[in-house]
């Protein structure tokens, strides 16, 4: 189990997520992305020209990715405690695909590419009220 169920139930609710890299200088980079959760568990990310990009060429060096998706408590029944910060954070490794159906949120101006995000650690906060704090090895 890489999410639980509340985890991907967030996950799936999310537009925007932000994932870093690192240039071939050792220098972060962090770019608000769209994403699509895969049923196995798996996140992918399409855009335009992708292959063109700068995180693109970030990760053909060196393929290790962070990815996080937050935002604050909602004012609902059920929430953790209204205002505070939520959110994952998904560290792992990513693979760089070409000739592929790019994700669906994209539309007709994403190329025919995708990076996929192999989750390998889990951090999840202020998501459930019963664990207010996961973090979970889920390969190695």
């Amino acid at each position: 189990m890489i999410f639980t169920e509340r985890e991907r139930a967030y996950l799936r609710s999310q537009p925007l997520g932000r994932m870093g890299t690192v240039d071939v200088k050792g220098r972060p980079q962090v770019r608000p992305l769209g994403f699509e959760l895969n049923d196995d568990g798996t996140i992918d990310i399409g855009g335009p020209n992708l292959s063109g990009s700068q995180k693109w060429r970030n990760l053909e060096r060196n393929p290790e990715v962070s990815f996080v998706v937050d935002d604050l408590t909602p004012n609902e029944p059920g929430a953790v405690r209204p205002g505070w910060g939520r959110g994952i954070e998904i560290r792992g490794t990513a693979e760089l695909l070409t000739g592929v159906e790019p994700p669906a949120y994209g539309g007709p101006s994403f190329s025919n590419e995708l990076i996929r995000i192999h989750p390998r650690v889990v951090y999840a906060w202020h998501l459930d009220r019963d664990q207010l704090v996961r973090r979970a090895q889920v390969s190695a």
